[in-house]
């Protein structure tokens, strides 16, 4: 009787541990999993740390709740399958701004990423160029064509609608520019629109509505304690071996499998950053990354306005390109000592020598920054906390998808890639990553 397969997860973030417990749930029975993560903490950009006796994110903060077809984004399917289903919370407001010439002005709603479908809803905080936009005749995109999103929204709207709307919102979830980020990788059902509208807003509508949105049904989610749970209880659940602080330098192929480190095994996900993952294959990177820095303040009885946070566009010169109000956005979060607790996203792609800054710097710049955003003097901080994020968020370039596609093509049956560096940021999208690597394995060892 053939034994059962050996298998070797490299990474030990959201996606590696979705791998892992992939593998225990659908591999033959007695299948073996080990874990190797380089650093003393599973989860990877799951972090939760305390600030002034609360809990805080010092990483992703929240997931999406629905998939695009309409059923559980993969990151609740997950709570629920670890036993977190009823920690589940969702935000007590969703309305965020955008911080323009001093003023924040509401996010206008109806848009995707920043892209409208309505232009008469922007016009608060931008003037779309409505003639460019016309029928043309044929769609926006060929069969297989992919575009910068910057270049083809300036293209058919105008400039104000990317540098006010769509580059903040982009920038807020990878920290990168519109005008470098491939369409078909940060907006894949806008892209696939593209190719079959003739408009720009047409092809907005069209996504819109095949991904809609039920009534009263929630975007976003957390965890109650912190979405660092969903880490520690998908590793349990998993069953796999975790070994901390065991970077994996080689990988090797040998006779009936792979060399990783000095073990022997007969499959390997990798899920790892792209640069890492193409150093142990031998191939050029894929993407680079931006780099970020995370600062929580814990303010006693700030002003600040009633908002889940804002976007600061690039054009407005600050270090912080996002900020989050925790205790007004998440109602199990508020205290009754009045203490708020905010945090700012510092650094866009092609900026890092501004995160050189020491800890106590960055904090003095966010609060001074973020007093003059929210138009109010802000106390002085009862407590911070600084996380540095280097390398974090993949920048995806034009022709991204296809790039992927063909170094997957070369992969041995029994090895897979898995990560936020080829299938998109986002709890979601890095746990849908990690259990289609784990089929894709078990689907090798099997041929």
């Amino acid at each position: 009787m053939k034994r059962p397969p050996n298998v070797a997860v490299v990474g030990g973030g959201i996606a590696g541990l979705a791998a892992a417990l992939r593998l225990r749930d659908r591999g033959p029975e007695g299948t073996t999993v080990t874990v190797y993560e380089q650093s003393d903490a599973l989860g990877g950009k799951l972090r939760t740390g305390g600030l002034a006796g609360s809990t805080v994110e010092l990483g992703a903060e929240a997931f999406l709740v629905r998939d695009p077809d309409g059923g559980d984004s993969p990151a609740v399917a997950l709570a629920r399958r670890v036993g977190l289903g009823d920690a589940l919370v969702h935000p007590a407001t969703g309305q965020a701004a955008l911080a323009l010439h001093g003023t924040l002005a509401p996010l206008p709603g109806g848009t995707l990423l920043g892209v409208p479908a309505d232009l008469e809803r922007v016009t608060a905080v931008a003037r779309p160029d409505a003639e460019r936009d016309r029928d043309g005749g044929r769609p926006l995109l060929g069969p297989e064509e992919d575009v910068a999103v910057g270049a083809l929204v300036r293209r058919r709207l105008g400039d104000e609608v990317v540098d006010r709307l769509v580059d903040p919102l982009l920038g807020g979830v990878y920290a990168g520019r519109a005008d470098g980020l491939s369409l078909a990788a940060t907006m894949p059902g806008l892209a696939r629109a593209a190719r079959e509208e003739h408009t720009l807003t047409g092809a907005v509508r069209s996504a819109l509505a095949a991904a809609p949105r039920p009534p009263g049904v929630p975007v976003f989610a957390t965890l109650l304690g912190g979405v660092s749970r969903l880490a520690a209880a998908t590793a349990e659940a998993s069953g796999a071996e975790i070994r901390l602080g065991a970077p994996v330098r080689e990988l090797t192929k040998v006779p009936g499998g792979w060399r990783v480190g000095s073990d022997t095994v007969d499959a390997v996900v990798l899920a790892l950053p792209a640069r890492r993952a193409a150093q142990l294959l031998g191939v050029d990177p894929l993407l680079d990354y931006a780099s970020v820095a995370l600062v929580a303040l814990a303010l006693p009885a700030p002003e600040l306005p009633p908002l889940s946070g804002f976007l600061v566009p690039a054009g407005e010169g600050t270090l912080v390109k996002a900020a989050t109000f925790f205790s007004t956005k998440w109602a199990h979060l508020r205290r009754d000592d009045g203490v708020a607790l905010v945090r700012a996203s510092v650094g866009r792609y092609g900026e890092e020598p501004a995160l050189h800054r020491p800890d106590h710097e960055l904090v003095h710049a966010v609060h001074t920054e973020l007093s003059t955003l929210v138009g109010t003097r802000l106390p002085a901080p009862v407590d911070a906390r600084v996380r540095r994020w280097g390398g974090a968020l993949p920048q995806y370039p034009v022709g991204h998808l296809e790039r992927v596609a063909a170094l997957r093509a070369t992969l041995h049956p029994t090895v897979a890639l898995a990560g936020a560096g080829y299938d998109g940021v986002g709890i979601p999208a890095c746990v849908r990553s990690g259990e289609t690597a784990a089929d894709d394995v078990m689907k090798g060892l099997s041929t």
